[in-house]
């Protein structure tokens, strides 16, 4: 009888070692139609997994940012090249500063193998925003130009 190398996942560990096959071979493998049916095969059971066993839906985005870096073992700075920002930009994100551009969230759920919909949900920026503060300081310019 024939073993299947891969199975529902019924484990944390067993789902980490495919996310980690997931990941190999979509940034190494070369494009065949073999490792096309076994990356469309292992997200199929890495979505699965996490619908069942989601916790996700609990974090606003940014805290599932932070969490996802974490996993990943990436800083600000490899975030910072995967979107193509400034380490500024980052860093305004992951303190509430500045919200998740449409471009931000669909590289985001492409890169960590997510539904756009997990970064794609409101939560509170904090007041001062850069957005506040462009405000703030044009209304000031206005004054001191009337005076």
């Amino acid at each position: 009888m024939e073993t299947l190398k891969y199975k529902v996942i019924t484990s944390d560990r067993q789902y980490d070692k495919y996310c980690k096959a997931l990941e190999e071979l979509a940034f190494t493998s070369p494009k065949t139609k073999s490792a096309k049916e076994e990356i469309a095969l292992l997200t199929l059971l890495i979505e699965k997994y996490d619908e069942q066993h989601n916790t996700f839906k609990l974090a606003d985005p940014v805290m599932l940012l932070k969490s996802l870096l974490k996993d990943h073992k990436m800083k600000a700075v490899d975030l910072a090249k995967l979107l193509h920002v400034s380490e500024g930009l980052v860093s305004d994100i992951l303190n509430y500063k500045k919200g998740l551009s449409k471009e931000t969230i669909r590289i985001l759920a492409d890169r960590f193998k997510m539904s756009q919909e997990a970064f794609n949900r409101p939560y509170d920026l904090q007041p001062g925003s850069s957005k506040m503060k462009n405000t703030r300081n044009r209304n000031a310019m206005k004054k001191l130009a009337t005076v």
